[in-house]
């Protein structure tokens, strides 16, 4: 009698039958193994069974990917992604060359962008006053640009307290405290002061206001008396007059906007060889190199009685002040610090008054050239003086002034020397 549970149709332990048949579907079955090498034997070989079209899951749950292999380290260590990750091929390198074009397009369009800004923005700043056409009976223009650069003691915008601690007193109006002609040509530059003391005709003129003509009467006075009667307009027709240079461009600037420049840049240094104190303008210095502040730097270029020549001493401080403020203005310290440029433009540009044809590009000229003049690329003198008019003027020495408006006029190098 067998030991096989009843209804297993007799057969022996390998599924054939009491008859000694192998059953059809185990036939077909065993077939089937030995052709495909997977099947019911499969996770004897430690192997993951895989779905059939027999075990419920549908034709579809198969797709074939799964072959069976084992990923992992050759030591047996834990599952690793196939080769080239989940699907996908190696990262591709990054692309140097594109990267560096559109960084550097990106940054000249910042650049571009903040350029054309700051320019519309400062030329909006500049108060084009002075109409140069009212002029009359101007001499032939040369070689180069002669600008006319003025000091003036004007107290605009300066509140009481300022005025107290700058020593401007509070006149009202404004007149000249510094004149200088400035020439920039091709064979060097030239800074020619004009003392405020200087004996000059006032010539025939139309008025800037009334547009009424003057005749010239032969009335000498005092230079800086020509633009307390009718301001900038009359001065550089004096000026014109007087030496027969023309003047293309006129630029002014007052008592507030120079101290505020000088505090924007953070002082200037200087080194002064001796000591002086002057109670008129608040001037109280020590000799040796210093960093003046806003009120001490307008106290500097402003004394005159401290000094033996008087205004001719004063004008050669002037200009030492002004060479040395445009030099450390123009570094890269301030012109990269967007914290000093903006508060330094804006000082000077709040304050300045120009012709009604200055660009921002003449006055950038401007200030290179009087930033070349220190670094020796040019030359700073007075205006040569024979001695004294007889009304206690500084007489200028005629001879030299015309040889001195002959070579800048055809931009040649000047050779004449001041006093």
């Amino acid at each position: 009698m067998s030991d096989w549970p009843q209804g297993h149709n007799g057969g022996d332990r390998h599924g054939r039958g009491s008859a000694g048949a192998e059953p059809e579907g185990a036939r077909v079955m065993r077939q089937v193994q030995r052709g495909s090498g997977a099947g019911p034997s499969a996770p004897s070989r430690g192997v993951p069974p895989q779905p059939t079209y027999t075990d419920g899951y549908g034709e579809d749950a198969y797709d074939g990917y799964n072959t069976g292999q084992v990923y992992g380290s050759p030591g047996g260590g834990g599952p690793q992604e196939p080769p080239g990750g989940r699907g996908r091929g190696p990262r591709p390198a990054p692309n140097w060359r594109k990267r560096i074009k559109w960084t550097a397009i990106t940054v000249v369009t910042v650049l571009v962008v903040v350029s054309v800004g700051t320019y519309f923005w400062a030329d909006s700043k500049l108060k084009r006053e002075v109409d140069l056409s009212k002029v009359i009976d101007r001499p032939d223009g040369g070689e180069g640009t002669n600008y006319l650069i003025v000091g003036s003691d004007s107290r605009e915008g300066m509140s009481a307290e300022e005025k107290k601690k700058l020593h401007t007193g509070s006149a009202e109006g404004k007149r000249t405290d510094s004149m200088m002609i400035l020439h920039v040509g091709d064979n060097g530059n030239t800074m020619i002061s004009l003392p405020r003391d200087s004996n000059v005709t006032i010539p025939t003129f139309k008025g800037s206001e009334s547009g009424k003509t003057f005749p010239g009467t032969g009335r000498q006075v005092k230079l800086n008396a020509a633009y307390a009667e009718d301001g900038p307009e009359l001065l550089v027709r004096t000026v014109e007059a007087n030496t027969g240079l023309r003047i293309d461009h006129y630029a002014e600037i007052g008592f507030g906007g120079f101290a505020k420049i000088v505090d924007a840049v953070g002082g200037v240094e200087m080194d002064i060889p001796k000591a002086f104190k002057d109670d008129k303008s608040g001037a109280d210095f020590k000799a040796g190199k210093q960093t003046l502040n806003g009120e001490q730097a307008l106290a500097f270029v402003r004394t005159r009685y401290a000094f033996a020549g008087s205004d001719l001493d004063r004008t050669k401080n002037q200009q030492k002040f002004l060479a040395a403020l445009a030099s450390q203005t123009a570094t890269p310290s301030t012109v990269l610090n967007p914290f000093k440029l903006y508060p330094t433009m804006g000082a000077g540009l709040d304050t300045l008054t120009v012709d009604k044809d200055m660009s921002l590009w003449d006055l950038a000229s401007m200030f290179w050239a009087m930033k070349g003049i220190t670094g020796g690329e040019g030359k700073s003198m007075n205006m040569p003086i024979s001695g004294n008019s007889a009304n206690g003027n500084l007489q200028w020495d005629t001879a030299k002034v015309k040889t001195l408006v002959n070579q800048l006029k055809n931009d040649e190098k000047v050779t004449v020397s001041g006093n």
